[in-house]
This record gives structure tokens, sequence and C-alpha cells, in this order.
């Protein structure tokens, strides 16, 4: 009976309890269901009545398209309201393809321009060079029409024909270009860079990035006898987790972990794992990576490197540890939202930025030193999360001079190519082909007949002292001095074309190169002389440093 009694009485507790402690959780849902629905409420009222009062009738859809933009600019920048007009620009993201011509394209001030006609698509063969600028598309006018204006027209539906005007140089032309499905390849090049030291460069991972990456290795290795590999992720933004996790795979036993993604909702939450035999868990390798290294290319770089896997060479990666899905909205809509965060075989996840604890309108900033916590690879060598990956072999970051930037912006260097391509209708091959004495004295007379403003730091600084000195009154006395100093510091461009030689020998010859041979020439070209590349091979070719740099313990 007590026992009875004593049952009823722990019985009657729990209910209590269970109330006493749901009660204050279930009054928080309930305040939160009400703010959502006071402020969707507020936000109809002041929809109807700007619609109704406002001086001049509003654009309904640009108006709730700048509303859903701001809200969600509040979140991060990956989070993003995908309306049916843009549905086939992020399909391109996604899968690298759409219907067009295969030209990228650019704002050039008044004017749209061909900026790279992409090699064996629609308007590399149709003629369509670089510096061209389009006049008319089908007849119609493009001209004063921004570059996405002109872009929706180029594209359209697979075999369609369309007509392009365009002005080269002082003389007018007009190209008939039949329209493809322009698929990007996710691997651009693969090659050998040494007897035995084979290159792939990924680009992109869109749906079909792990089997062309696949597709390569086994072409290196079977037909080119690659006992080494570098893979080239510099500039890679990421893309689809899946086909990072398969490129991981390919190295790696079945059944190891790769990267996990856990989200506020658990059903996200998942563990992807090696689900196949890998295809060589041996072979010594080194990921280049750079700040433009972002998402499932950190996927890819992480996982190798805390698996001690591969050596991780280059510039800190972006930090993006932040996992997107798309999902279906009415009206052939879509948002692609922030679900979870991934995290590496170690436990880290190396989002630098952080979007969730900042003031409203505030730009995010880096997750503070004080909460960045220390992991351990496979092998005992240690990692830190909240910074992006960190390169295991670091290579400084090219500085520029002011000039370089300059004639850069100032597109001096691609005009310039423009220029030459039209001079020279044949170029000799890519592994060949160097800025001579001839070309760059060419090119220099070339850029100082454009008008153009260059200042240095010294001089800008000089200027800021003169217009404060001025300001107190204390200019006049000193005029002798400053007007002195500025005719001493006013830069020459002829000698700092001199002085920034080497800097801007390798810009001019990327760009030149490209114009013949496109994206495959300009990564041959590279290979010669990359900084990254060099110090890759000499790891690769000095195995015990590629031990020591992943603790591997020499057999």
């Amino acid at each position: 009976m007590n026992k009875l009694i004593t049952s009823i009485l722990l019985l009657l507790f729990g209910l209590f309890a269970f109330q006493a402690t749901a009660q204050p959780e279930l009054e928080e849902q309930q305040n939160a269901d009400f703010e959502i629905l006071k402020n969707l409420e507020l936000f109809e009222l002041i929809y109807k009545t700007v619609d109704l009062n406002y001086v001049d009738e509003p654009n309904p859809g640009a108006l709730m398209k700048a509303a859903i933009d701001a809200m969600l600019y509040e979140l991060d920048p990956y989070t993003n309201y995908i309306p049916e007009s843009q549905i086939e620009d992020f399909k391109l993201m996604s899968t690298g393809q759409y219907g067009g011509i295969g030209a990228i394209i650019r704002q050039n001030k008044e004017e749209v321009m061909v900026i790279d006609p992409q090699e064996g698509f629609p308007a590399q063969k149709a003629g369509l060079m670089a510096g061209d600028v389009f006049l008319e598309i089908d007849g119609r006018s493009v001209v004063n029409l921004t570059s996405e204006e002109v872009s929706e027209k180029l594209k359209g539906k697979p075999g369609s024909e369309l007509s392009i005007k365009v002005k080269r140089g002082d003389s007018n032309l007009t190209v008939k270009v039949v329209r493809e499905e322009i698929k990007f390849k996710p691997v651009p090049y693969y090659g050998m860079i040494s007897n035995e030291i084979g290159y792939i460069k990924l680009n992109s991972f869109t749906q079909t990035a792990g089997a062309d990456v696949m597709e390569a290795y086994r072409a290196l290795e079977g037909g080119k006898g690659m006992k080494k590999l570098v893979l080239d992720l510099r500039g890679n933004g990421g893309g689809l987790v899946i086909e990072a996790v398969k490129i991981v795979n390919m190295f790696v036993d079945k059944g190891t972990e790769i990267v996990s993604i856990k989200g506020r909702d658990e059903t996200v939450n998942k563990t992807y794992t090696a689900s196949v035999n890998p295809i060589n868990t041996k072979i010594p390798i080194v990921v280049l990576v750079d700040e433009g290294a972002a998402s499932a290319s950190e996927i890819v770089a992480g996982a190798l490197q805390d698996l001690d896997r591969a050596v991780v060479l280059g510039e800190t990666s972006f930090g993006k540890g932040l996992v997107q899905r798309p999902l279906d909205l009415k009206y052939n809509a879509k948002i692609k939202i922030t679900i979870a965060k991934y995290y590496t075989p170690s436990g880290r996840c190396i989002q630098k930025l952080d979007y969730t604890n900042r003031e409203q309108g505030d730009k995010a900033g880096a997750i503070s030193d004080s909460l960045l916590t220390k992991f351990k690879t496979l092998n005992g060598r240690q990692v830190i999360d909240g910074r992006g990956i960190e390169p295991d072999v670091a290579i400084a970051r090219k500085e520029y001079s002011i000039l370089t930037g300059t004639i850069v912006l100032n597109d001096l260097i691609f005009n310039y190519a423009t220029q030459f391509q039209r001079k020279n209708p044949t170029l000799l091959k890519p592994q060949e082909f160097s800025i001579t004495d001839e070309i760059y004295a060419d090119f220099t007379a070339f850029v100082l007949a454009q008008e153009f403003e260059y200042n240095t730091n010294s001089m800008a600084l000089i200027k800021e002292l003169q217009e404060a000195a001025e300001k107190e009154n204390s200019y006049s006395p000193a005029k002798a001095e400053f007007e002195a100093l500025i005719q001493k510091l006013t830069p020459s461009k002829e000698n700092d074309l001199q002085k920034y030689k080497n800097e801007i020998i390798p810009i001019l010859e990327d760009e030149i190169i490209g114009r013949y041979y496109y994206e495959t020439g300009r990564i041959m070209h590279s290979l010669i002389k990359d900084e990254y590349i060099l110090e890759a091979i000499k790891i690769l070719n000095d195995i015990p440093r590629y031990k020591k740099v992943l603790n591997i313990e020499s057999e």
C-alpha cells in the first residue's frame, strides 16, 4: 500500500514538474508565434498601403524582391531568393550548363563586350573575339543595355539561331550563332608536370566533378605513368558536397569519415563516409589552395589534411563552413537557404565569419581568437577551426604595385592584347611563348599613349597633408617645400613600367595567350613559372620532407 501511495505521489510530482518546466517553454513558443503573425500582418498592411497611396505607381515585383533580399541579408550572403526569372542562372551555378553561346561578357562603361569566348563553343566557332562590342542581337540594338540584359538575350533554347552584330576596332561585322547546351568542364586541364608528377586543375564542384577528376586521374596514372599528384583547387568557389566526398573517397579507405553536416533541424544532420573502394590510398598528393578556394574545395582540402593524406600548400582558404540547400517555392521560384554547418574529420568547422552574433545591418566579423578551438589530425598535427583551411606549407600572397593595379583596372593590358591579336593572327605554343623586349617596348608605348591617372601612396599622403595645411592656413609658408617634394615624388609612368616589368609581364603573357589558346593555354603556360607548382614539385620530389610535414613515421 505504501509503495502504491509512493508511486502515485512520484507520478503526480513528475507531472507537476513537467508542467512547471513545460509552461515557460509553451509560453515562449506562443510569444514567438504571435510575433511572427503580428509582423506578417504589418508587412502585408505596409505593402498594401504603399501600393494604394504612393505618389507614383510602384513595381510590385521589384518592391517585393527588394524586401525579401533585405530580410535575407540579415542572415548570411548565401541564403538567397531566386525568382523564376533567375532560375537559369541558378541552374548554371549548380550544373555548370545552360543554353547559350558560351562567352564571358562584361560591362565596359556604356558598352558590353566579349571578354573570353570559351573554346569549342558557339561564340568561338562563329568567330567572335575578345574585345568585340555588342551592337545588335537579332536586328535589335543592345547599345546602352547592361551586361545582364545582353546576357539574357544571348541565352535561349539549344539549336536556335541568332544574329549578332559587333564592333571590332573601326569596323562592324555580323555573325550567325547557333546556341548550344553550354556545359563548362569542372576539370579544364590535366597533364604531367614532370616524369612522375601529374596535375589536375578543378574549377568547380558541379554534378560531374567527381567523375571528371576520376577520369583525369586514370588517364594520368594509366597512360602517363603518374606516381604523384598535384590537385589544384585555387579559385574554386565550391559547389555540391557529394562531389567533394567522391573526390576524397578516391584517396582514403572505404568507411573513412570525410565530412559531417549539423543544423538546427536534426533531420538534416548527416555524416558522409567513403562509400566505395578507393583508387589509391598511397599516392603522395599536394593540394593547392588560395583565398578563393571555398566551400566544397575546403571540404576536400580539410578532409585530406585532417586525415594526413595530402600536404595542403598555398594561402589560407576563404573560410566558408556553411551548407546550403535549394527549396522549391510557388510560381517556379526557389530559396537557397543555409541549413547547416559542416565539420571536417577532426571535428572542426572552418567558418571564418560570424553571421549570427552581429548587430542588425552590421557586417559580419571574424570569429574571435579567444573562441577558436584546437584540433588534432590523424597523425597528431595541430589544426584550428574558424579560420578556413590553413596550409601546411604557406605561399606568401603576391602583392602588386599601384602601377600594375592601375593598368589592369583601366583595361590597358586587356586592350593591348586585343590590339596584339588583330596584328598577329598566330602565336607560338603556350609553353614556347614569352614577352620579348620588343613586345614589351611596344606595350610600354601603347600604355604611355593612353590617358589614365596614376598616383603612388606617398603622393596621396602628400595631397592629404597639403589639403590639411590649406585648411589650417599654414600652407603658404611651406608652399615651396611642398612643391619641391611633389616634384620629387610625382611618379614617372615610363620609369615605373620598367621598374615593375617583372610583375607586369606574367599578366600580359596570360592575357595574350588566352586570346589564341583560351583557358587550356593559360594553364599550360602558367605551369612553367607558377610559384605554387614549383614548390609542389619540390615537396613531391623530397619524400622525407613530405612525410615530415604530415608527421608520417618513416618505414
